[in-house]
């Protein structure tokens, strides 16, 4: 049977968020979709004990913006991880790509930069029904599979 719910996780495989600081930053653009990713994240992130003084949340106009938004946090905020959240979706035109390589390559330039988690969370779709089954629909929240990853990376870091 096919799995529908791609973010079905076991809660109590998730470490205990309490003694973290974690940050995300979420695009603007597509906002039904980042807004839908950005609440599962600070929920689940919630439910698994980061306090709410803890949160640091933060927009950018676009996904292009995540790289640079995420390596300024770490720089100038005391954040253990960052969850970056996007949705890209593909036009008519080749730009889909570039943003896409770019975002991709420039996330995991800012993780081995600093050495701390930042998160991909970043839909990349063809197409807007696409992305809304990944916002929370049939197949899930991309958002709280951020938060979960971050969390496990984060007890990952401690266990080095």
């Amino acid at each position: 049977m096919k799995k529908t719910n791609l973010s079905d996780y076991d809660p109590a495989a998730v470490p205990d968020g309490s003694p973290y600081t974690i940050g995300v930053i979420a695009a603007e653009w597509n906002p039904q979709i980042t807004d839908a990713l950005l609440a599962g994240a600070v929920d689940t992130l919630r439910q698994h004990g980061v306090r709410e003084e803890n949160l640091l949340v933060r927009r950018v106009p676009g996904t292009f913006e995540l790289s640079s938004a995420a390596d300024m946090m770490i720089h100038f905020s005391q954040v253990d991880a960052v969850i970056c959240i996007g949705c890209v979706i593909q036009g008519e035109t080749r730009h889909f790509e570039f943003i896409c390589q770019a975002v991709a390559q420039g996330i995991t330039n800012v993780a081995l930069k600093h050495e701390r988690p930042v998160i991909f969370s970043v839909l990349t779709c063809d197409t807007m029904e696409q992305a809304l089954d990944r916002a929370g629909g049939r197949h899930g929240n991309k958002g709280v599979e951020g938060a979960v990853t971050a969390l496990k990376m984060l007890a990952y870091r401690a266990s080095v």
